[in-house]
């Protein structure tokens, strides 16, 4: 993992982001991923709050046949498996950094698309 991805501020090093957010003092970060977790989601909520912005990250699952007596179960369960919760400017520099990392993707990749239905499948 690249340490210049875990501040949030895309293609600057580690050292020009903590210059920039401690005021230009010379400051060493290191990463600690001793302790880390690793989780898959292809779903996501969030909850803004007047201080906080909260991320629910988890799966859509399609719940099984239902029967008849089932009816008011709703089709798709999302599952949350992780809540993080950020103060206004890590959202910010997370949302820019996630913009520009998409971004870069699409220029290698071609385009995300995320209507379903104007995908193109494999074949076509």
């Amino acid at each position: 993992m690249a340490a210049s991805g875990g501040s949030g501020q895309g293609d600057k090093p580690i050292e020009e982001q903590a210059r920039e957010q401690t005021g230009q003092r010379q400051i060493r970060v290191g990463v600690d991923e001793r302790n880390m977790l690793v989780s898959y989601a292809n779903a996501f909520r969030t909850g803004p709050t007047a201080e906080e912005v909260i991320l629910d990250f988890g799966l859509n699952l399609v719940n099984p046949a239902r029967s008849e007596q089932q009816q008011q179960q709703p089709d798709v369960i999302f599952q949350v498996n992780q809540r993080v919760i950020l103060n206004y400017y890590t959202a910010k520099r997370l949302a820019i950094t996630l913009s520009q990392l998409i971004r870069r993707h699409e220029e290698q990749f071609g385009e995300l698309e995320l209507d379903v239905s104007k995908r193109r499948t494999v074949g076509k």
